[in-house]
């Protein structure tokens, strides 16, 4: 009996996540974290990496983040990631 209870409320709570959820979206709200670099910064660590001499500690320090920051934006060699590549170009930079 508490075992049905238990996964009705637990359904009520989902259902009303949900429903909070998409009225954020509507009001234009996305959720989640916010990114700590934006196209800007994006392209400046790029250019910055594409150097072969650069250090991704000093680059990383001129920019105002952290070396495991950096690298999760860029690679080794100034090359965009994936996910930032998709970012680049839904705003037509690239």
């Amino acid at each position: 009996m508490f075992a049905a209870l238990a996964e009705f409320e637990r359904e009520l709570i989902v259902e009303r996540t949900q429903a909070g959820l998409a009225a954020a979206r509507a009001r234009g709200r996305k959720g989640g974290r916010p990114r700590k670099m934006d196209v800007h910064l994006l392209r400046m660590a790029m250019a910055a990496m594409t150097d072969q001499k650069a250090v991704a500690q000093d680059v990383a320090k001129r920019l105002g983040t952290t070396t495991t920051t950096l690298y999760m934006y860029v690679n080794g060699d100034g090359s965009v990631k994936e996910p930032e590549q998709k970012l680049l170009h839904n705003i037509n930079v690239i």
